[in-house]
């Protein structure tokens, strides 16, 4: 090690085979070699050291954070802000720690920031999707398009559930089914997002066919008791009923009117189980595909 250290450290060569200037890769593994532990027991003493020195910085970053959430908590910061500035400090911290460790390996700043240089181009193809996803989430939180609790339908990957929470790199997301899916946040922050939560109440259509014998006038007076017997449809809002379309074999109805967002599934469920009940009992049909086969008088003589 000493004769190559030897041989490194003499610009003399390098000046007579021709070249002016020592290659830049040259300096580098110069400095690296002078950093380089003497022995194997140094070499050992400084990784135990190192060792110990990582398990008590992730001990205090861990510290750090719980006291920069609970800042965050007594100032009443909302709960995608915590979780993303913690997940800021996180990645911010463990960095610093990593740089720390790399200096007390032995290896100056001087070297650090010469590899990081040289390295540059390579860490920036490598991590240019880490860093779309980061600026994804710091426009995420500051357009705020939906926040942690918001149910979201989104176009680039084509998921939809809640959102659980928002990090510096991806955004959690929770089914109705109970399953976890992980978007990035780059594509997610140029992607459609529909919002289905975002306002407190909602407007809700159903559509329901009868027969062409049925009284419309009836069928609709049905569905508006329906409506009125319904204690969490919305009262300070209209609602509509109407003849949608005059099907094949069908009068199509439909009526609209408003909910709250939280009752939107079950009150669509309760309704469309009610109709059926009342159109039953006012005997107004719903008609569903069929088929009638009428027959000539002549051929139904051919066949007998």
């Amino acid at each position: 090690m000493k004769g190559l250290e030897h041989f490194l450290a003499r610009p003399a060569v390098w000046a007579l085979a021709g070249d002016a200037t020592q290659p830049q890769e040259l300096f580098l593994g110069e400095r690296l070699l002078r950093a380089a532990p003497k022995s194997l027991m140094d070499l050992l003493i400084r990784v135990v050291f190192c060792v110990a020195f990582f398990l008590i910085g992730a001990r205090v970053i861990a510290l750090l954070r719980r006291l920069t959430r609970n800042a965050l908590s007594r100032a009443n910061a909302s709960q995608e802000v915590k979780q993303f500035l913690d997940s800021a400090v996180k990645v911010g911290l463990y960095a610093f720690l990593i740089f720390q460790i790399a200096i007390r390996m032995g290896i100056d700043a001087a070297t650090i920031a010469t590899v990081l240089g040289t390295a540059t181009a390579t860490v920036g193809l490598a991590f240019q999707g880490s860093l779309k996803n980061c600026i994804g989430g710091i426009m995420i939180m500051i357009l705020h398009p939906f926040r942690v609790g918001d149910y979201i339908v989104e176009s680039a990957f084509g998921n939809e559930g809640s959102v659980t929470e928002i990090t510096i790199f991806y955004t959690r997301l929770a089914t109705v089914d109970n399953k976890i899916i992980l978007l990035p946040n780059g594509p997610l922050a140029d992607a459609s997002i529909t919002n289905v939560t975002n306002e407190d109440c909602r407007r809700l259509e159903l559509k329901v066919g009868i027969s062409y014998r049925a009284d419309i006038r009836q069928a609709k007076a049905v569905l508006e008791g329906l409506i009125l017997q319904e204690e969490r449809v919305r009262r300070d809002k209209e609602y509509l009923i109407y003849v949608d379309e005059l099907a094949g074999s069908s009068v199509v109805l439909g009526t609209r009117f408003w909910t709250g967002t939280g009752d939107y599934w079950p009150v669509k469920w309760d309704m469309l189980e009610a109709i059926k009940y009342a159109f039953d009992e006012n005997g107004i049909e719903i008609p569903y595909p069929q088929m009638d086969i009428h027959m000539r008088a002549e051929e139904t003589k051919d066949i007998s």
